[in-house]
């Protein structure tokens, strides 16, 4: 008989994440247990597999989003929620390299030379995204430089503060679960989400270059791949850390969809040109709703 491995992880003090190699994934309270779940109670001592430590990772993540149950119903695609999604990711990629490699000396200070190797080529992947999204606002005709200058989307700002804290704490293992978070997220937008905005954009005119690479269609998909492969061989201790950062970064990126839901295109469209200190115009046969 095939011995399957398990491996668990309580995330948020109340919830234990249990993933078999086959694929099961169960969510356990973790203030009274069943009593075939007490095993469980105490911190996995476990080696990783890659099947296992896919579905804490993935659990931590639905867990996240299946709590933020408030959620409006999202809005239809548009142009300037489109524009807006731009701006948010000009900050969420721009400090990526540097955080990274802040992460990563500071592995290698403390002997995880193999932790600081895999950050370094993390942030040489990662370096330059920004561009691709001032590129994408240049193709609209906007001032993108003035924009992103001047205007950090509030539901942004959380998650930059928090992948800032990350990075510099003495031992900044959940560095690589916010990583993760970011990049499974993004992986697993289809080739239809790109056309949808495609049909956005006047004819001719390519703005979809960082949502191209930040999907299903772009290197997300291998990044993904790997980092389960790198943190299925971390010891237990630091697979249970990036679980639980995965799982925070989580519930800060439902948060930020759900705030950006409820802002309405004019509101969205007036904060731009606050920010830009200057009247601003979509391109031609758009509107703001």
């Amino acid at each position: 008989m095939t011995h399957l491995e398990t491996e668990w992880a309580e995330v948020a003090g109340n919830t234990v994440i249990i993933a078999r190699d086959a694929g099961e994934v169960w969510f356990y309270a973790s203030r009274g247990l069943e009593e075939a779940a007490l095993p469980f109670a105490k911190p996995m001592t476990c080696k990783g597999t890659l099947h296992s430590t896919v579905g804490l990772l993935d659990g931590a993540i639905r867990l996240a989003f299946e709590r933020t149950d408030d959620q409006p119903a999202k809005p239809d695609p548009s142009l300037v929620r489109y524009i807006y999604s731009l701006v948010g990711a000009y900050y969420t990629s721009k400090d990526t390299p540097r955080n990274l490699l802040r992460a990563a000396k500071r592995f290698k200070e403390i002997g995880r030379a193999e932790v600081g190797h895999y950050l370094e080529i993390r942030a040489q992947e990662e370096a330059g995204h920004e561009r691709l999204a001032l590129k994408d606002l240049y193709a609209l005709g906007l001032p993108a430089k003035q924009i992103v200058a001047n205007c950090q989307p509030a539901s942004v700002q959380p998650l930059c503060a928090l992948f800032d804290d990350y990075c510099i704490q003495d031992y900044p293992m959940d560095t690589i679960g916010f990583s993760y978070c970011s990049e499974r997220i993004a992986a697993v937008k289809p080739k239809a989400e790109i056309e949808a905005v495609k049909s956005l954009l006047p004819c001719g005119v390519d703005a979809t270059r960082f949502l191209r690479s930040h999907s299903s269609l772009g290197s997300e998909v291998s990044h993904v791949e790997e980092t389960i492969e790198f943190v299925a061989e971390l010891p237990a201790t630091d697979r249970i850390q990036v679980v639980q950062a995965t799982y925070r970064s989580a519930v800060l990126m439902a948060e930020r969809r759900r705030l950006e839901s409820i802002k309405s295109e004019a509101e969205i469209w007036k904060e731009l040109e606050l920010r830009a200190g200057r009247k601003l115009h979509l391109p031609k046969g758009a509107e703001v709703e």
